[in-house]
Formats: C-alpha cells, structure tokens, sequence
C-alpha cells in the first residue's frame, strides 16, 4: 500500500455534507482530511452505513474511513475512488486464522478489505492502526471500484459474487464449497472483531493505574 500523500493536495471548499463538516472541524485541504481520518482509532461503527457516523463516534473501520474521504474527493472532483478487494487472511496476517482453516479445510479465508484508488496508486487508511492485522494487505484474489457509501448488503452481495465466478474457480480451492467459505468468513470477522476489543481493552486498562493514584493522590 502506498502512503496518503501520493494524493493530491486539494483546499476544500464547501462543496457538500463532506466538505462542510471538515471545514467546521478547521480542516481546510484533502491531505489534512486524510491524516485526520487516518488518526482517528480504529473501531467498529454503530451504523456503519450512516456515512457520518465516523465524526460522531470519532473511530472507524476500512469501511468509514474510505467512505467518508472518497465522498470528499467526490465533493471535490478529485480522482479518488473507493475499491473492495478480497485478500487471502491466513494466520500471517491474523493470529488466530490457523484454527478456522483447519476447522474448514482452507488454505485461506477470503475476506473483503477496502482501499482508496488514485492512479495506480492504492492507499489505506487504517494502515498503522490497531486493525486486529498483523501487517497491511498489499495483494488481493480480486478488486473493484465501487460507490463511496456501499452499503453492507451491496458489498456482501458483491463479494458471494466474486466468490461464485472468480475465487472458488482458484486452483487451491478445487473442491470447495461456497458454504464453508461463508461460515468462514463470518469465523473470521469474529476473530478480527475481537482483536480489536482486546486492544481497545488493553489500552483502556493501562490508563487505569495511573487514574487511581491520582485519586490516592487526591
């Protein structure tokens, strides 16, 4: 993946929803947009189809963060373009993945992972933050653009799809049913789903050490 500051570095203007909220927020061009967003912690969103959902909760996942800055390149008429891609999520990159393989007789999980577009250029945002990955996704078994605020429904729909016609025909995967690859997929969005909590957790409880001695201290 490559950094967000192969992008352009347009000054927003209130050109929509988007712009308008960045702008209230003092955030006055496409690059500071772009590291704000990819600042906020990584979290699973109430409503991950409300596209303003991630300013409201401050966090979000592969799916808010790249809705919310492809709709401000919309707003912006910059070439920026949301994509889903499937990668193959092994025990490399999510501890955890070896037991729904074996349990599923995979060689991998075909799970959808989304990304930002400009060029040949494909950018993260959630890059560095704690995603429940080991390491960024850098290849994918399929890609496509797709609207910035594609709902849950849509993205499923397309990935069944991609499954049927392109990644079940895979050599590696001769044999394999499209069922075991969806009760799969859901093992491996609790996995990464509980990761994430752990951390949140983890960095939650660290900081409660120090709040009693301030009231010791107190």
């Amino acid at each position: 993946m490559d950094r967000y500051s192969v992008f352009p570095d347009e000054t927003i203007a209130p050109s929509g929803l988007v712009s308008d909220q960045f702008l209230s927020l003092g955030i006055d061009t496409f690059l500071k947009a772009c590291h704000h967003v990819h600042e906020l912690p990584y979290g699973y969103n109430s409503a991950r189809n409300n596209l303003m959902i991630l300013f409201k909760e401050k966090m979000g996942t592969c799916t808010t963060k790249h809705a919310v800055i492809a709709t401000l390149a919309a707003e912006l008429n910059l070439p920026i373009e949301k994509n889903i891609g499937i990668y193959a999520m092994t025990e490399a990159i999510v501890t955890g993945t070896d037991k729904i393989l074996e349990t599923y007789d995979l060689p991998y999980v075909p799970m959808v992972h989304c990304f930002l577009a400009y060029d040949d250029y494909r950018v993260d945002l959630t890059d560095g933050n704690a995603n429940g990955k080991n390491r960024p996704i850098d290849a994918f078994l399929h890609s496509e653009k797709v609207i910035p605020s594609i709902s849950a429904k849509e993205e499923y729909l397309k990935y069944r799809k991609a499954l049927k016609n392109l990644i079940l025909r895979r050599t590696e995967l001769n044999g394999i049913e499209i069922k075991q690859v969806l009760h799969a997929r859901a093992k491996g969005i609790e996995l990464l789903r509980t990761h994430v909590a752990e951390t949140i957790w983890t960095k939650t409880a660290s900081s409660v050490p120090s709040l009693h001695q301030d009231l010791l201290e107190f």
